[in-house]
């Protein structure tokens, strides 16, 4: 059974930076993808960035240049690294793990919400000054 809890979020001012953490266990240490997915209020959750077992990476559009993905696989963590965070990142962020070919493919190469993603409780980052 994967379990997946996500730490590191908090209130920060604009063009301030975190780093939150994603402590994975019970995932297949062979063929896996671990994501960051963020719901601001009143929208939708949207794909932000994803790491594979391969240690392919992605990342949306809007956080290219800004946010870094990487693990440690000794501790079973991803982390995502935030710079210059904005008011517009303000969001519950969550971390999913899928650990089949068809959904890495969605999940990590497209950023896609799928149903087959095993999610931790979330962590909330507020960008406000």
């Amino acid at each position: 059974q994967v379990q997946l809890v996500e730490s590191g979020g908090g209130l920060v001012q604009p063009g301030g930076s975190l780093r939150l953490s994603c402590a994975a266990s019970g995932f297949h240490p062979d063929y896996y993808a671990i994501g960051w997915f963020r719901q601001a209020p009143g929208k939708e959750r949207e794909g932000v960035s994803c790491i594979n077992a391969y240690d392919g990476k992605t990342y949306a559009d809007s956080v290219k240049g800004r946010f870094s993905i990487s693990r440690d696989n000794a501790k079973n963590t991803v982390y995502l690294q935030m710079n210059s965070l904005e008011p517009e990142n303000t969001a519950v962020y969550y971390c999913g793990e899928v650990n089949d070919a068809r959904s890495v493919n969605a999940m990590c190469e497209q950023l896609r919400d799928i149903d087959t993603i095993v999610w931790g409780k979330g962590t909330t980052v507020t960008v406000s000054s």
